[in-house]
């Protein structure tokens, strides 16, 4: 099977809508954000429901591996069947399943209810190719770059809107909400949504055999795929720990002082629209060593930023912004790559290469909570230092061509 010389459906066709555009990054943004809702609210949730302390880290736990496994058996059907049915009817579960998790009585009940909202979460999965193919190829990076903006905002706004939500009315509340928002979205995107159907005729077995092939012969995916998986692993070290940090004594910030902090972080999606436009004009290795450099010199920057005073978190603050704009960075990069692979797979690459990094990211965050318990913030710093430092060596491996 070549993977080389498929044609790009939409290389003729005119420019993507701005209006478009920006329906597609809304959409991942509000799609995303139904990953993060369980992190703050762990706790009232266990409180509330009576989950055992060894049980409540599955709250965030099912959510992750529903998503991942979604990225694996789900996102390839967007090679397969007729996207825009697809994204409906994702995101329709999605609304289905933040009602189970509103209603739920149970531990039982909410864990499988975290479960499905991670398995159709992978909704965003599909619309980023989904805009991709939409697409010139002289724009596509600027498109794409645009549209993970948006999810960018909505993973790094889902944690304050909870906590903010969550102080003001309950937990409930906020999936209710959420639940609210997903149905409307169906509503506008079956409206506005174009037909896209798929030239690909295989079976759906063979269709998730042959992901297996391309994860073993393209070599900018692999490499992408470990670029992106150290750079996730050291994003999500930093966001695993940093709430541990702020609450500590030394700063003694509240759960809504830390949603604050965390809105920093938002800042890093500008970087996406920036990226793009440097990826369609070639210059993908340059924005990706920048991106690598700013990923360790945001832990070094935060080694100075443990004492709780104004300069602590000012640096912090610095090092979160730095941190989010080479993790973006070298995302839109590494999707430009992989999406100029081949448009006929462009859904199973971007599985293969979200499920990657997303393991990378898992890692970041295990070992950046052991970390914090064992060595404080010093040690977590130096680990999440070596995620960028190895995909920065990795990529000076890196041959002259891509």
């Amino acid at each position: 099977m070549s993977i080389s010389s498929a044609t790009d459906e939409t290389a003729a066709s005119p420019a993507i809508s701005s209006l478009m555009t920006f329906l597609f990054a809304a959409t991942c943004g509000l799609v995303a954000a139904n990953l993060y809702y369980g992190q703050p609210l762990a706790g009232p949730i266990s409180a509330d429901l009576g989950f055992t302390p060894a049980a409540t880290g599955l709250i965030v736990t099912l959510t992750q591996i529903g998503y991942g496994l979604g990225l694996l058996l789900l996102v390839p059907l967007g090679d397969l069947l007729e996207n825009r049915r697809l994204v409906l009817v994702l995101i329709a579960a999605s609304a289905v399943a933040l009602v189970g998790a509103s209603f739920a009585s149970t531990p039982s009940l909410f864990l499988l209810a975290s479960l499905c909202i991670g398995l159709s979460s992978v909704a965003v999965q599909v619309v980023v190719p989904f805009a991709a193919h939409m697409a010139p190829d002289e724009s596509r990076g600027r498109v794409v770059g645009n549209v993970m903006s948006g999810l960018l905002c909505g993973i790094m706004l889902a944690r304050p809107f909870a906590s903010f939500v969550a102080e003001a009315s309950s937990w409930h509340m906020v999936y209710y909400v959420t639940a609210v928002i997903m149905v409307l979205l169906v509503l506008l995107l079956r409206a506005t949504l174009p037909v896209r159907k798929p030239h690909t005729k295989l079976s759906y077995g063979a269709l998730l055999a042959s992901m297996g092939h391309l994860a073993l012969t393209s070599r900018v995916l692999q490499r992408r795929a470990l670029y992106q998986a150290g750079m996730f692993g050291a994003f999500s070290l930093f966001w695993t720990t940093t709430p541990l940090l702020l609450a500590s004594p030394a700063f003694g910030f509240t759960q809504n002082g830390i949603a604050v902090f965390a809105l920093a972080g938002a800042a890093g999606a500008i970087a996406s629209p920036i990226a793009g436009r440097l990826a369609d004009r070639g210059m993908t290795k340059a924005a990706s060593t920048l991106a690598m450099l700013l990923g360790m010199g945001s832990f070094l920057v935060s080694h100075f930023a443990t004492d709780g005073s104004t300069l602590a978190i000012g640096l912090l603050t610095a090092s979160a912004i730095l941190l989010d704009f080479g993790v973006t960075t070298n995302l839109v990069c590494s999707q430009r790559a992989i999406y100029a692979i081949s448009a006929e797979h462009r859904s199973r690459l971007n599985g293969l290469f979200m499920a990657t990094f997303f393991a990378g990211g898992a890692i970041g965050s295990a070992l950046g909570g052991w970390a914090y318990a064992t060595g404080g913030w010093t040690m977590t710093a130096w680990i999440g230092f070596c995620f960028p430092a190895f995909a920065f060596l990795l990529f000076l491996t890196e041959g002259r061509g891509k």
